[in-house]
């Protein structure tokens, strides 16, 4: 895995015109992968040549390796390049696969002929053939310390919005690791304050926004402010699915305990807010967060915690009702 490629690297290598022939796209990371997707029609083959040149096909339709073969081998019409999609890569049979490696081997230089592929077997001669010519692209979820970077970039090159570094973390803390959201709060912002946002703008939008709920529950619950909880937790249900809030918000106070937990640990050492960021893999306002909040906790309280979360869980799996067990579970965590 170590040898495929990433997602960025793809996207400025094609800014220079440097533009492989045929690439494998794969991976959880399945935002990622369409906006590289856009940003490849556009780099690639101009918007006036596309009915020519842009071909999106699926491997779970009625359709030969041979066929999407030929297509790759055709010249490209009133344009440099001809870019020919693939999705559903996984749906085509084994030796299917292999039909398409003699192309391979040999492809048109005025094609970027790309895979999308759900499942990937690289012990497979098709998907080896990626990997060996580093044409393997790997769309991974973005995790810790990517998250504010990208933030900040895609405001930047998609809205051309300026974030400080606080403002992302922020945005991070309350949204989470999701591209998708994340990307829908960065174009509010946009459309709200133009290009030049500010840390209240952001705090103020957020605040506005459903997925600030639960990121303030869990505030309220880490400082042991029973009212506020409570109160956070009513709002928390009546806002969102019922079938699958009170699960989901059992997993995220799992996190949040396990969070305070780390940061205890690093306290307890004297250690700060950077040794609990390194710890955790959050960025430096959440990881603030829990220096101020780890203190209102003993490691037994923690410990006990984590009990009373899983038998809440087990609780909720059993049918017995949600806003009674929630409210039982915040009560417990807050004495």
């Amino acid at each position: 895995m170590s040898d495929d490629r990433q997602p960025d690297d793809v996207l400025k290598a094609a800014k220079k015109g440097q533009v492989a022939p045929f690439y494998l796209f794969y991976g959880p990371g399945e935002f990622r992968m369409e906006r590289v997707l856009t940003a490849l029609r556009s780099l690639l083959v101009p918007e006036a040549a596309r009915d020519f040149n842009l071909e999106v096909l699926y491997g779970d339709e009625p359709i030969e390796p041979e066929q999407i073969i030929n297509k790759a081998s055709s010249m490209p019409f009133l344009a440099e390049r001809r870019l020919i999609i693939v999705r559903r890569t996984e749906s085509f049979k084994a030796e299917q696969l292999e039909r398409f490696l003699p192309y391979l081997d040999k492809p048109s230089s005025s094609t970027c002929l790309i895979f999308i592929s759900a499942r990937t077997n690289f012990n497979a001669k098709f998907y080896k053939k990626f990997r060996s010519e580093r044409a393997a692209v790997l769309f991974d979820e973005l995790r810790g310390n990517q998250i504010v970077p990208w933030i900040k970039r895609t405001a930047s090159e998609d809205f051309g919005v300026t974030l400080d570094g606080e403002a992302c973390a922020y945005l991070h803390a309350v949204v989470g690791n999701r591209p998708r959201e994340l990307y829908s709060e960065i174009e509010k912002l946009h459309l709200r304050h133009g290009k030049n946002v500010t840390l209240e703008q952001v705090k103020d939008a957020v605040t506005h926004s459903r997925v600030y709920t639960v990121f303030e529950l869990m505030d309220a619950v880490s400082m042991k402010d029973c009212a506020s909880s409570l109160r956070i937790l009513k709002r928390y249900l009546e806002e969102e699915d019922p079938r699958d809030a009170p699960l989901g918000l059992i997993s995220m106070l799992n996190r949040q305990v396990r969070l305070l937990w780390q940061a205890k640990a690093v306290l307890l050492k004297r250690g700060g807010v950077q040794e609990v960021q390194k710890k955790t893999g959050l960025s430096p306002f959440p990881a603030r967060k829990l220096v101020e909040q780890a203190p209102s906790w003993t490691e037994k309280e923690l410990r006990n915690a984590l009990e009373r979360l899983r038998r809440s869980d087990d609780r909720l799996k059993s049918g017995s009702s949600p806003r009674v067990i929630l409210e039982t579970l915040i009560l417990s965590l807050c004495s």
